[in-house]
């Protein structure tokens, strides 16, 4: 069991839920990305979701595609984010997933991609443009490595396919709350509950909530059936306010701790 193993399994034996959280790396710096990730863990963050910036983020919402594209301006590429995890790997332990899409990755080369990630301390990986059809594509060289392969579960996903997507997740699942792109709509309980609870049994792998979720409120009452929340968009935005803040670390670290408060 790797990194995000250990800590779903620590915090089930502390009865505490996990908080994940997402940062497009280079907004506004690599530099200032570094500074984000060890103030947010020492905030309590539990895992990270680290997103390389692409041109085309469909599946996001305008808070983060505007976020990418700043982190493009800015000069960020996978190289330059993987170089990032091996900073972050000389101080912090903390679990990491790299959240994004499938181009940048293919570009760089598959097979090269897998293995210096893994040497830099990937733990975990999410491209949300690679459905489970097509996954082997990249799996068949992160799996080899070790590297978790974070799976998306959405609203829509029927019984059949979402029996064989937990089937083959590693790490764990990720449910989306809400149809749609991220940072657009606020999620439902009674549903996302609903759902959840379906994909428990069939599965022993922790179940994380992500999309839409910004409030303590709402983490406080999702961690009541799930094993994490996911909160990225309302991070992006306060990045994007308080960038040019000197106090911009103590804000995120604030506003997160915040949160986590309430999944203790």
């Amino acid at each position: 069991m790797g990194r995000i193993g250990d800590k779903f399994e620590a915090l089930c034996g502390s009865k505490e839920k996990a908080l994940i959280v997402y940062l497009t790396a280079g907004d506004p710096s690599l530099s200032v990305t570094k500074k984000l990730i060890l103030g947010l863990e020492k905030a309590g963050v539990d895992i990270l979701e680290i997103g390389v910036p692409f041109s085309d983020p469909t599946a996001d919402g305008p808070l983060i595609q505007m976020a990418s594209q700043r982190a493009l301006k800015s000069g960020t590429t996978l190289e330059g984010v993987l170089d990032l995890v091996t900073e972050v790997r000389k101080v912090s332990e903390i679990p990491i997933v790299l959240f994004g899409y499938f181009n940048p990755i293919f570009a760089y080369g598959v097979k090269k991609f897998a293995h210096i990630a893994r040497k830099a301390g990937v733990d975990g990986v999410l491209v949300v443009d690679l459905p489970y059809e097509e996954a082997k594509e990249l799996r068949i060289y992160t799996d080899a490595v070790g590297i978790d392969f974070i799976s998306l579960i959405a609203p829509t996903t029927g019984s059949e396919r979402l029996t064989k997507i937990a089937a083959d997740a590693t790490g764990f699942l990720y449910y989306i709350s809400i149809t749609g792109i991220t940072g657009t709509a606020a999620p439902k309980i009674d549903n996302i509950k609903t759902k959840v609870n379906k994909i428990r049994k069939i599965t022993k792998l922790p179940v994380a909530v992500g999309f839409g979720i910004s409030k303590p409120q709402q983490a406080r009452e999702i961690a009541r059936f799930a094993d994490g929340v996911v909160i990225g968009s309302a991070v992006v935005r306060l990045i994007d306010e308080n960038k040019n803040n000197r106090d911009l670390v103590k804000i995120i670290s604030g506003y997160v701790s915040g949160i986590k408060k309430v999944l203790r």
